[in-house]
């Protein structure tokens, strides 16, 4: 949704997602965005470090990735469920970014960092090997088949998760667009540094443990389209 006298603005330059802003944010929001997100903002400008477990104001095992948070249902049930994993957010839409801090501050979560901006530029930013999980859960799937070329799984994307992962970490893939699911298996087909971990139907038709369903997957259930849940494991 975008504001009442307000356009929607089409972004691309190489970004996934279609806007950065939406509805009015509250005077709340805006005040967390001036206070909050330094403090737990991932900084490009910066060198980033080998180990990045030292993001984080407490230890933590592993870091975790997901692109486009959206809502942070997820992001934030991830961070509740996994208090000694890290997880950085990374997400365009800065209504987005406003209810992750809502959400960081009501539950005084401090396993969150988050990026406000384009998963493509942060991707280059991490260490090889940084990562134990990778999530993209219902990403923009561009319908047009001329804006096919927008949609975030291609083989330069996919490179660059399998470079930040770990041996033995996962990619996480969900969507509710049949034929974004074919897409991304004939890419990641494609690329030998994954492999499908799928052995039966159910291993793509119910989601991997842990997962937490978000308001566009409920909304999108409520509307009868069934979703899609793949799971590659980096060799």
């Amino acid at each position: 949704m975008t504001e009442k006298n307000e356009k929607p603005r089409e972004i691309y330059r190489g970004a996934f997602f279609g806007r950065r802003v939406g509805k009015a944010l509250r005077s709340h929001h805006t005040s967390l965005l001036e206070t909050l997100l330094p403090r737990v903002a991932v900084d490009l400008a910066a060198a980033a470090p080998s180990d990045l477990a030292s993001l984080f104001a407490k230890p933590v095992r592993e870091v975790g990735l997901e692109i486009g948070f959206g809502g942070a249902e997820h992001l934030l049930a991830q961070a509740a469920q996994n208090p000694d994993v890290g997880y950085i957010g990374a997400e365009g839409f800065i209504n987005g970014v406003a209810k992750a801090l809502s959400g960081i501050e009501t539950t005084q979560t401090q396993n969150i960092r988050l990026y406000h901006g384009d998963a493509t530029t942060l991707l280059p930013w991490l260490p090889a090997a940084s990562l134990r999980r990778v999530d993209l859960l219902y990403p923009d799937p561009w319908p047009k088949k001329r804006h096919h070329k927008r949609r975030f799984v291609n083989a330069k994307h996919l490179g660059e998760i399998a470079r930040v992962l770990a041996p033995g970490g996962v990619f996480h893939f969900a969507s509710d667009i049949d034929d974004y699911v074919a897409w991304t298996l004939e890419r990641v087909a494609q690329q030998p540094a994954f492999s499908w971990t799928a052995e039966k139907a159910d291993d793509w038709r119910l989601p991997w443990p842990g997962y937490v369903q978000t308001r566009y997957e409920a909304k999108a259930h409520r509307e009868g389209r069934k979703s899609c849940y793949l799971r590659f494991r980096r060799s």
